[in-house]
């Protein structure tokens, strides 16, 4: 089979992925596969930064509102479709740009994962349900962080349903599963990274939010939380903060102030984890005039590598 080809850009949130994979797929003549945890739930629009039509420039996105709130989506069936979505866009002669923040879904990618192989066993899984009623997902988070660090770090510390799978995964014997140590080098493709310096990253995590709150978070997450309560895609940051203030645990204000934390800490955490990859061409985008210059930058480097 011939190795797959695409582009990767990823960084934390608030970085400008969105505008810049679009232009560079844009002028790739290809589409955007979106590697965004969140943005596949339809109805969580604001809260997760879905890219409008004007960023979009006009370039197909796929692996966005695919699934309803109160539905679960694995990283498994993530890897699947979006292979599936290369090797047709591929099969055209395109290369597509796969997008985003989510470590698990980028690193279903570039790394060599075989979620098939993966052991379940229901005892252990319900084992570690009944734990998280009985004290706390906190409390499993930071078992999951005793026996799996470099994993936990790349999940919410709320994502329920992955830290148990894991556990289970561990308990079970099948560690190899997620070896995040192995390329995969059946594949040919490219990793981007946008970055820019820490305070600037956070000033512009802190306006978001507060453009995000202008445009109908609170309405959004309202209406979500009156429609399908507090599922597992809900406990994302932006959502999960607002539904205390729904609950009179908080004030607006005080739930604005948590969500803008909370993203800077999850900014941090992907720093962290991205870091460890030698292999991403990092891209400061405090140094381009315009975003126009950065996708510039990253085609002439996409070029001279032969794609």
């Amino acid at each position: 089979m011939m190795p797959r080809r695409f582009i990767v850009i990823t960084g934390p949130t608030a970085s400008g992925k969105t505008g810049v994979a679009a232009g560079v797929a844009k002028q790739l003549g290809s589409c955007v596969i979106s590697s965004d945890s969140m943005q596949i739930y339809r109805g969580m629009d604001i809260g997760t930064a879905k890219a409008t039509e004007e960023e979009k420039r006009g370039v197909v996105h796929y692996m966005i509102d695919i699934v309803s709130p109160d539905k679960s989506y694995s990283a498994a069936e993530y890897q699947k479709t979006a292979i599936e979505l290369i090797e047709a866009e591929n099969a055209l002669g395109h290369i597509p740009v796969v997008a985003g923040g989510t470590g698990l879904y980028i690193h279903s990618l570039v790394y060599d994962i075989d979620f098939t192989q993966t052991p379940e066993n229901d005892e252990i899984r319900q084992k570690y349900l009944q734990l998280a009623d009985d004290k706390s997902i906190e409390c499993l988070y930071n078992e999951l962080m005793k026996k799996d660090p470099a994993y936990a770090k790349i999940i919410s510390q709320m994502d329920k349903r992955r830290i148990i799978r894991r556990l289970e995964i561990l308990e079970n014997g099948g560690e190899c599963a997620y070896d995040f140590r192995r390329f995969n080098t059946r594949d040919d493709y490219l990793i981007f990274g946008l970055k820019m310096p820490r305070e600037m990253l956070y000033e512009r995590i802190n306006l978001r939010v507060e453009q995000m709150l202008e445009n109908g978070l609170v309405e959004e997450a309202q209406n979500l939380y009156n429609k399908f309560g507090m599922t597992n895609a809900l406990k994302a940051i932006g959502y999960k903060e607002l539904f205390s203030y729904f609950n009179g645990g908080m004030s607006l204000i005080e739930a604005a102030e948590l969500i803008k934390r909370n993203t800077r800490r999850y900014a941090k955490r992907q720093m962290t984890w991205f870091r460890r990859d030698e292999r991403i061409k990092w891209i400061d985008v405090s140094k381009s005039a315009s975003i126009e210059d950065t996708i510039n930058d990253i085609i002439k480097i996409i070029k001279e590598k032969g794609f």
